[in-house]
This record gives C-alpha cells, sequence and structure tokens, in this order.
C-alpha cells in the first residue's frame, strides 16, 4: 500500500510517496509557478505528485490516500486555495482536491492549512502521540496548528490557526502584511524583523550599531547573526523574544498544549535566540501548565511528513488510525 503528501508552499511544491509505515520512498520537487492563473500551480501539485510516484515505481491509482499540506486562506468546502497572498491577483483560485482525487483514483483527499498539516505531522511523529500539542512556524509570516483532546482543529473553513494575526500590541505600532495593527507576525517573523529594527533605533533617537539598518538588503539574518557582538542586535533579539512569548503564551492559556514544536525557517536557523527566550517568559505568564517548547524534529519537511501522515491516519495524524 502506498499513501502520498504534498506540500505546497509560495516557493516550492513537493511530494511524497511512503509505504503503510509512514517511511517515505521517493518525493519529486519543483518551483511553484506564478501564475499566470491557479490552474497553472494545480497542474505543478499533479507533476510533483506524478513524479514522485514514477520515482517510487508506482501508478497514481495506487496511492490510496493523499495529505496535501498549502499555503492559504483555504476553502475546504470547495478544496480550494482562495486568494493567496503574494500572489498575482490573476491566481485568484488554486483547485486541489479535485484534481488531486481524480489523478489517484481516489475520495480519500485532505486538504490542510500548513501549519495544520504540521501539527499533524508532530503528533503522529513524537514519541507519545500527545492529544493536546501546537506545532507554531515562525518563518516568513507565523502561524499555528493546534491539536485539543485529539482533535486537531482546523475550523469551519480550514483556516483555524492564524496565530500571527492574533493582537499582541494593543498599542499597534506596527503594522502586519495583512494591513492591522499590533500583530504577533509583525514583529516577529523574518519579513518584519528588519522594519521592527528600524522602529526600535528610531524610538531610541538614533543608535550606535554594526547593523546595516539603511541597507536595501537589510534581513532578519543579520540581527541574529551580530547578535552577542553588538548591544542593539541583543536588544532587537530580546523584544522579539519577549512578543515571541507574548503570542505563544496566548496561545498556551488558550489551548493549553503539553508540549510546543517550534519550526520555520528563523526557528531553525537560530534556535536557542528564538527559543529561549520564549521559555524564559512563559514561565512568568503562563497561569496553567507550562508547556515544553522543543524545536521541531522534523526540520524542513515537518509540511510534507504532516500531510504523508494525514493520508495514513485520515487527518489526525492519530497513530492509531494508520494501517
Amino acid at each position: 500500500m502506498h499513501y502520498a503528501g504534498v506540500d505546497l508552499g509560495a516557493t516550492n511544491v513537493r511530494a511524497a510517496v511512503a509505504d503503510e509505515t509512514g517511511a517515505v520512498v521517493a518525493s519529486h520537487r519543483r518551483g511553484t509557478p506564478r501564475g499566470p492563473t491557479g490552474i497553472e500551480v494545480t497542474e505543478a501539485v499533479l507533476d510533483v505528485l506524478r513524479g514522485a510516484c514514477d520515482n517510487a515505481g508506482v501508478d497514481p491509482t495506487d496511492v490510496r490516500a493523499v495529505g496535501v499540506g498549502s499555503i492559504g486562506p483555504l476553502d475546504l468546502a470547495e478544496g480550494t486555495v482562495e486568494g493567496p497572498a503574494n500572489f498575482p491577483d490573476s491566481v485568484d483560485t488554486i483547485p486541489l482536491v479535485g484534481p488531486v482525487s481524480k489523478l489517484v483514483e481516489s475520495e480519500r483527499v485532505y486538504l490542510h492549512n500548513d501549519t495544520v498539516a504540521g501539527v499533524i505531522g508532530e503528533r503522529f511523529h513524537a514519541d507519545r502521540n500527545p492529544d493536546d500539542m501546537a506545532y507554531v512556524t515562525i518563518s516568513s509570516g507565523i502561524g499555528a496548528g493546534v491539536a485539543v483532546d485529539g482533535n486537531v482543529l482546523a475550523g469551519w473553513d480550514g483556516n483555524a490557526g492564524e496565530l500571527g494575526h492574533m493582537v499582541v500590541d494593543p498599542q499597534g505600532r506596527r503594522t502586519c502584511g495583512c494591513g492591522r495593527d499590533g500583530h504577533w507576525e509583525a514583529y516577529c517573523s523574518g519579513n518584519n524583523i528588519p522594519e521592527y529594527a528600524r522602529m526600535l533605533a528610531e524610538e531610541d533617537g538614533g543608535v550606535e550599531t554594526a547593523l546595516p539598518l539603511e541597507d536595501a538588503d537589510f534581513s532578519a539574518k543579520h540581527v541574529f547573526e551580530y547578535a552577542g557582538e553588538d548591544e542593539f542586535a541583543d536588544h532587537v533579539v530580546d523584544q522579539v523574544g519577549f512578543w515571541n512569548a507574548v503570542g505563544m503564551t496566548n496561545l498556551v492559556q488558550a489551548y493549553a498544549p503539553l508540549v510546543v514544536y517550534v519550526g520555520g525557517a528563523v526557528a531553525l536557523n537560530n534556535p536557542d535566540l528564538v527559543l529561549d527566550p520564549i521559555r524564559e517568559h512563559l514561565d512568568d505568564g503562563v497561569f496553567n501548565n507550562v508547556p515544553q517548547v522543543r524545536l521541531t524534529t522534523l526540520g524542513d519537511d515537518v509540511v510534507l511528513r504532516g500531510a504523508v501522515a494525514s493520508a495514513l491516519t485520515g487527518g489526525t495524524g492519530d497513530r492509531s488510525q494508520a494501517p
């Protein structure tokens, strides 16, 4: 028996074929097309799925089920992505469930927001398969997947877990990419840390720093690289850590996870500088149980492995539901 997973991101689309144990036997990837319409993105998904099947030596119709972890926003009723961010306006609808179902000749196609796929993957591969846990990605954006009492929360339209857009700063000093003020993502995502650093420097009336604040190429990478060597870089990292902890505290108070796995490029490339401040602040900020905060064990493959786990478990990540 074979199962498949697809990770549809804004930059790349990947697919993997696995056996009934969840072990990946073959994969395939390509860049995500920018349009001109969503159909081209759909074709890329089908192309990588065919490629992964070819590499595994199986026909697509031999795949029993497929999990898809995707950029959003989703329309679960239609099985599509609707108006994805950071794409041209002409990419309005990306059909997924219908075309994938037709390719593999199976109705067992499970579509998830990418961070929901992440928590499914973490749950499936965790030592104890916990019923109460979360996965948080801190990357170009911020999002979360949550499982409560063994139920992976998707929301009626598939878009639960947009915790990067919760308000952490009621003063709203930073405007998020979505156009609203004070969101977690506006302070702590890879795309927003540089502008937050510039704001902090301006609030201080100008600072002496080695950070190339005026350089057009100034990025979050510079902030973390200079940490430990530059006083202002340390200040930025500390402030980012504080807001990350505020967001994480809200998540913990709302859902009471026993463990929170953290992934995404910002966290994976700077695990101590990102996770240590969260752990320190959580002890003071959380009223109930303080969860373990761990770096994802699945690295960059967390969404893809979660999509495979979804196919195996009917979208739950519960190993008892696997073949």
